[in-house]
């Protein structure tokens, strides 16, 4: 987190947890660029290669968010499990849990979350369905959908 995601009220603001999601699902999304990976490689393989030039856009359909607990800035970076919560003939429903800095105890959940993802081809830019090879790398990834406190 940096400092400039904190807003006036002293917590991480609502766009800049959108920011830090965007990060999380790049990392899972994006193949690395050349020389990226860290010395003990760990950046994962990508399950959909949507970085610019791979043939295809993840472009977000939509989004919700459900605050539990303000963020105050943190040193330590925040623990953001993601996982697929659906599989779509073209689309990846993700979801998402923001804890507290792993060790932190107790730890707490501040933010629940998901982003519906469509896969658009980039040369026709209309939406196109998931392969065989991206659904089978989807689906060591694929739990229940996260579960809102309110429908």
């Amino acid at each position: 987190m940096r400092w400039s995601d904190i807003d006036a009220y002293g917590h991480v603001n609502n766009s800049a947890m959108l920011r830090l999601l965007e990060e999380a699902r790049i990392v899972g999304f994006w193949g690395p660029d050349a020389g990226e990976l860290s010395a003990d490689g760990s950046l994962p393989e990508p399950i959909i290669d949507g970085r610019p030039g791979s043939g295809t856009m993840t472009v977000i359909a939509g989004q919700r968010l459900e605050y539990l607990a303000s963020i105050p800035y943190l040193r330590q970076p925040l623990d953001i499990q993601m996982w697929i919560g659906r599989l779509g003939g073209a689309s990846v429903d993700v979801s998402y849990e923001v804890w507290s800095p792993v060790g932190q105890q107790p730890a707490e959940l501040y933010t629940r979350a998901t982003t519906a993802l469509v896969m658009v081809d980039a040369a026709t830019n209309r939406p196109r369905r998931l392969t065989s090879a991206e659904r089978a790398a989807c689906e060591p990834y694929l739990e229940a959908p996260v579960e809102f406190s309110r429908p």
